[in-house]
């Protein structure tokens, strides 16, 4: 089996996994091109990319440009004469730098292409209570996550599973998924394909704060649903009046009910034991939440540490 000269493209911890599996394998990654260092916090401390830090612990040239058309960046990659490119969770790509290897740039996905095209396939996939997804891997094109996909893998999804879980398992089937393609290429054993038409995908959308408010007038398995498709990040949220403040309650775990009642969707009944929010056909119970300006913690704790207000209601 030859082994193939990479360069990889990547940031997050989900590329890193990717990143180190290919370095753990017989193939060489000859360099890695990630985000630039980034100041954050109050002391504004000078983070690097997940791929950065594994890079520059195993002696790989790193790569960090403004601008992935610039010259000087792109001689410098061509000098290190690569037969692939291996991109995992990383930027759009232009066509001149995409098309610069002799054997192309093929990029992981976390879902079974054409499904949930986006930046947001992990979440999306609980949100729409799916029970199976998966990861691709296919060859860049002009159109996103639209080019011919070489291998697939398919996972199932648990009722109670939430997005970060899931993100997890998909992030080291993916990095096996990675380096088996790399190895049936260096073979030519796999025979690429272009993706079916959809007439209705099922799309994966960057994901805004706007988009993360639990909307109470739907099913109670959709707001579960929703809730664990957003846990742990970005996170769900509701608004609850404490005394007379009303504050972001956000919501990373609970369970449901199904039931017949007359209460309405988005009213509230809560003591300093139980915390249950109605919804269109049922309840919701909230089991972990984080309040404005607290830390995260169990409903329990919650409504111990405001048991001295006379009312907590949703607002």
């Amino acid at each position: 089996m030859k082994s193939l000269k990479v360069i990889f493209f990547g940031t997050p911890e989900f590329a890193k996994t990717s990143l180190e599996a290919i370095h753990q394998s017989h193939h060489e990654v000859v360099g890695v091109v990630t985000v630039a260092d980034k100041a954050s916090g109050r002391g504004q401390k000078i983070n690097q990319s997940a791929v950065k830090v594994f890079a520059v612990e195993n002696n790989i040239p790193v790569f960090q440009p403004e601008k992935l058309r610039d010259a000087e960046f792109l001689e410098n990659i061509a000098k290190l004469n690569a037969d692939i490119f291996v991109v995992v969770a990383f930027r759009m790509m232009p066509k001149i730098l995409f098309e610069m290897p002799e054997m192309g740039t093929f990029n992981l996905h976390a879902s079974l292409l054409p499904d949930y095209r986006g930046a947001a396939p992990i979440n999306y996939a609980v949100i729409n209570g799916e029970k199976k997804t998966g990861a691709t891997t296919f060859f860049i094109n002009e159109k996103i996550d639209e080019g011919n996909i070489l291998l697939q893998r398919e996972i199932e999804i648990s009722s109670e599973e939430n997005a970060g879980e899931l993100h997890d398992r998909l992030m080291e089937m993916g990095a096996k998924l990675v380096v088996e393609t790399l190895d049936g290429l260096s073979e030519n054993s796999i025979q690429e394909k272009p993706q079916p038409e959809v007439e209705h995908p099922k799309n994966a959308f960057k994901i805004f704060k706007e988009n993360t408010r639990i909307d109470w007038t739907q099913s109670s398995e959709t707001v579960h649903n929703f809730v664990r498709g957003m846990s742990p990040y970005p996170a769900a949220f509701t608004i609850v009046k404490i005394g007379e403040d009303q504050k972001f309650l956000k919501i990373y775990k609970g369970k449901f009910e199904i039931e017949s009642n007359d209460k309405t969707a988005g009213t509230s009944e809560i003591d300093k034991h139980h915390f249950k929010i109605f919804t269109k056909d049922g309840f919701y119970l909230p089991e972990e939440v984080q309040l404005e300006g607290k830390k995260r913690m169990s409903v329990k704790d919650f409504l111990n540490g405001f048991q001295h207000y006379y009312h907590i209601s949703m607002a």
